[in-house]
């Protein structure tokens, strides 16, 4: 890495990621912008940067767009996020745009200088907790526990999926008339279903019919 931007509005946050940058990259040569005009600006003016550190929540505008403009002109420059926000509204945003890294500023400096060297040797750095976000993000949502059938409804439910009607379905199972629409409906709100051809093909599933 040869030359570095770094893309924020707070001049102790400047002065901060200067020092884990050059703690990394003795030789780099570094330069700071702390809005989106004075990024476009240095950019038209400049060779596209190796390495840049881009802050989200700028003055005119969101770090996001320099990312999607930065990874439109100069894939070659690794974009990384240093930034405070660690919620789904920044970070995936940021990744969809192009960003190959994810910094947290509340870190110590010296994890952020050892999340950098790590982007050095190919690593993507990526602060802990932002790992932990995007792995749990990727993981499959558990389904909730499907309430049980009793006999009762079981029994039920193989007549009206045979197509009988309920007072068809009462005199087979030698109950009043009056008490299987309760058996249905509870059929299928734990069936999660709203129709008898539902109510059907869920039973098929099941093997009940």
């Amino acid at each position: 890495m040869k030359t570095a931007l770094i893309l924020d509005d707070v001049p102790d946050s400047q002065s901060w990621l200067r020092q884990a940058l050059a703690s990394v990259y003795s030789d780099i040569t570094l330069s700071c912008v702390g809005n989106l005009a004075e990024a476009r600006a240095w950019l038209g003016s400049h060779s596209a940067p190796d390495i840049a550190l881009i802050d989200l929540g700028l003055p005119d505008g969101s770090g996001v767009e320099f990312i999607s403009e930065l990874n439109r002109k100069a894939p070659q420059t690794l974009c990384i996020v240093a930034s405070i926000f660690d919620d789904d509204e920044h970070l995936f945003p940021a990744l969809r745009a192009g960003a190959q890294g994810y910094l947290l500023k509340d870190q110590p400096l010296a994890q952020i200088v050892e999340l950098l060297k790590g982007a050095a040797e190919g690593r993507p750095p990526l602060s802990p907790s932002i790992a932990r976000k995007m792995l749990s993000y990727f993981q499959p949502v558990s389904q909730p526990k499907q309430e049980q059938l009793t006999e009762r409804e079981i029994e039920v439910l193989r007549f009206i999926a045979k197509g009988m009607t309920l007072p068809e379905t009462a005199r087979l199972m030698g109950i009043s008339v009056n008490t299987i629409p309760g058996y249905v409906k509870n059929i299928y709100r734990k069936l999660n279903v709203c129709s008898r051809a539902e109510a059907a093909v869920t039973a098929q599933q099941m093997g009940l019919i």
